[in-house]
């Protein structure tokens, strides 16, 4: 017997009932109240099923309900309604909230344990299958993030990197995003997405493989005539993109094609390619953009030395490499040293 059945009823006899139904079969464990539910929920990990009345002392059943809705458990386990009301607004709220069916005082046990096995050999189907299908997504996403990561390193190969640029670019862009989203509600983020954003902003610079080595690698300043060519790499970068976007999910896409097209877009509209200004342009991509600038600074190129870490950010905070959205500058001051530790691991790992 490797599977627990959870019985929950204020009411010892009915918890005697039911138990003494399925102890051929599962183990069982039992619960007087919704709040001991919970914590024998959250401890053990083989429950196949729950038993759940609904009027209880101190927390109800449409309250544990409720709970294994914000927790997600519902969705993997099984729960059943004992009850012996037949309230229709109560019963609709337990459906809503996941309940898979009820079991009516008083019991005719062959027929529920009859229901409650098939509705548990289903659920245990279903989470194998979830199981085998995340794992075959896990592996697909680990082929197309090493695709990802092969054309970026590829690109700052013929930029004259060292392919750390990128690494130092997602550290970078992990940091800020994190804390701006945690100190500024309206660029609110879940780390789910910002770790999606992250892989994003590996292709920022895609569109560099379609600017010439002349241009892309020239050791002094560039003229009028090729920095206009150089600005071209995001838009030449977000019309490649276009061509495979099945190598990530449609968010990285969004995410991925949005900052290689606007990552040298700035806050006073000066930027380019589309002239974008304050918040038209999004958090993720004024992120990447102030990351790749401090990195830019901060790293020996072939056509300068490396800016000192105190010189880049008054450099950047004088404005002297383009105007910030001011929430995205004093997400910078208070990260100051994480972004230099971050920095320098990148460069000397």
């Amino acid at each position: 017997m490797d599977k627990t059945i959870l019985i929950v009823d204020d009411m010892e006899i009915n918890r005697a009932i039911l138990a003494e139904g399925f102890t051929d079969t599962y183990n069982i464990l039992e619960a007087e109240n919704g709040e001991q539910a919970l914590e024998i929920i959250n401890k053990h990990s083989d429950i196949a099923a729950v038993l759940l009345d609904l009027l209880m002392p101190k927390m109800t059943g449409i309250e544990v309900l409720r709970e294994l809705n914000r927790t997600g458990k519902i969705n993997h386990i099984p729960v059943f309604i004992i009850t012996a009301a037949d309230n229709e607004d109560t019963l609709t709220e337990a459906y809503n909230l996941g309940a898979v069916d009820v079991i009516s005082k008083p019991f005719i046990m062959n027929f529920i344990k009859s229901r409650i096995t098939n509705i548990v050999e289903l659920y245990s189907h279903r989470n194998e299958l979830v199981e085998v299908v995340n794992e075959q997504i896990e592996k697909l996403n680990k082929v197309n993030q090493s695709m990802i990561e092969t054309l970026a390193t590829l690109i700052e190969f013929r930029d004259c990197e060292s392919g750390e640029h990128v690494k130092r670019i997602c550290g970078l862009t992990r940091i800020l995003l994190t804390s701006i989203s945690e100190d500024y509600p309206e660029y609110y983020i879940d780390k789910y997405e910002i770790e999606k954003i992250v892989n994003a902003s590996i292709l920022h610079d895609v569109g560099k493989i379609a600017i010439p080595d002349g241009i892309l690698n020239k050791p002094g300043r560039l003229t009028k005539e090729e920095f206009e060519i150089m600005k071209q790499h995001t838009v030449k970068g977000s019309e490649m993109l276009m061509h495979i976007p099945a190598i990530m999910d449609e968010d990285t896409f969004s995410y991925t094609y949005d900052i290689c097209r606007h990552h040298h877009e700035r806050w006073d509209g000066r930027g380019y390619p589309d002239g974008l200004a304050g918040d038209d342009i999004t958090i993720w991509a004024q992120i990447v953009a102030l990351a790749d600038v401090y990195d830019a600074l901060t790293s020996p190129r072939c056509y300068k030395s490396a800016y000192p870490h105190d010189v880049a950010l008054n450099m950047i905070y004088n404005g002297e490499c383009g105007t910030f959205n001011p929430k995205v500058l004093e997400t910078l001051r208070k990260n100051e040293e994480n972004v230099k530790n971050e920095h320098e691991l990148g460069l000397f790992s």
